[in-house]
């Protein structure tokens, strides 16, 4: 509980759209050096984070992942008065982005504030302030800086293309709840750091030949189309799904049997199921409709693989998004259980 407090704000903090890596990347290198994996690491050309760890046999490689890439926007165009349109970079929920602190980076790297609002904006003056739709054709960016025109906006650097980082807003409550964009899915990042670091203490070893990823561009679908087509068996991390008739909940580990791309492999999904009832650790079982992974990529990237899927209770997700740590915690357990039994 400790290591994961103290990771949280370093990896929630450092912005990391999908597609812009770099400053997270060098992040977890400089993370995995100091728990004593500095000598297994590589990036790959795609922005992905890979850990080799030699296991006690070399009969099987298994594999596990979380995407470090988040949601976010881009600079679409520039309005005559200077205010910025927007694209989305993955699904973020439009209307919950009205009002929402914000990163504007050029490709120079300069780095402006700004907020993001609905082009009307306020009660005193728009008819339709409380009415309008909250979509990307109705948001726009207040850079904070003094300009009036297209012109001056182009004069500071920013220009079409230039990533819009939402502010994460973290926050730790005494009670133990994560609150902030992006546990989806840089909750997984830290269960999986966590359980790491785990090893490391405990001078344990995985059974098995491992690869870990931290990858770039899951939001977007394809992150790990890219992973090692030698992986025998793939235990991805990544959110667990909460509402309507879900089981999942913010305090236990999820498991999915299916998704949209179909189930999951039922021999590595049931013998996670047997070591989660075997180790009192705290689970669900699940069905998420709306919803892939690293895995489904993987799969359409031809690589035979069993797939599985694990993740801390997330709710609101792709909004302002909240779990418990507890659940980042039985995630990590139930990680570091499958890896060494």
């Amino acid at each position: 509980m400790k290591y994961i407090n103290k990771i949280i704000p370093k990896i929630f903090f450092t912005d990391s759209p999908t597609g812009y890596s770099k400053n997270i990347d060098e992040l977890l290198v400089k993370l995995l050096g100091e728990i004593g994996y500095k000598d297994n690491v590589s990036i790959t050309n795609k922005g992905s984070v890979v850990i080799k760890i030699k296991g006690k046999s070399s009969e099987k490689t298994i594999a596990t992942s979380a995407h470090a890439d988040t949601l976010g926007l881009m600079v679409r165009s520039i309005n005559a008065d200077g205010t910025l349109n927007v694209t989305n970079v993955g699904g973020p929920q439009a209307p919950t982005l009205d009002g929402e602190y914000c990163k504007i980076i050029t490709r120079d790297n300069k780095i402006y504030t700004g907020t993001i609002l609905s082009t009307s904006p306020s009660s005193h003056v728009y008819k339709d302030a409380q009415s309008k739709p909250r979509d990307f054709d109705n948001l726009v960016v207040r850079i904070d800086e003094v300009i009036h025109s297209k012109n001056d906006v182009i004069a500071l650097g920013i220009n079409n293309g230039d990533y819009i980082c939402i502010d994460p807003k973290t926050t730790i409550t005494n009670s133990g709840f994560l609150k902030s964009r992006f546990i989806d899915d840089k909750g997984s990042v830290c269960a999986i750091l966590n359980t790491l670091k785990e090893l490391k203490d405990n001078n344990e070893i995985p059974k098995y030949d491992t690869l870990v990823y931290f990858v770039n561009y899951e939001e977007v679908g394809h992150g790990a189309a890219t992973v090692s087509n030698k992986i025998d068996e793939f235990v991805t991390v990544d959110m667990g799904c909460i509402g309507k008739d879900l089981a999942g909940n913010e305090y236990a580990v999820s498991i999915a049997a299916k998704d949209s791309g179909g189930p999951y492999d039922y021999e590595l999904t049931t013998r996670l199921i047997n070591l989660a009832k075997d180790e009192n650790i705290n689970f669900v079982v699940d069905i998420f409709p709306f919803y892939g992974s690293d895995i489904g990529a993987a799969y359409r990237a031809g690589v035979d693989c069993k797939g599985a899927l694990i993740g801390p209770g997330v709710h609101a997700s792709h909004g302002m998004e909240r779990t418990h740590l507890d659940a980042i915690i039985a995630t990590s357990k139930l990680l570091y259980k499958y890896l060494t039994k």
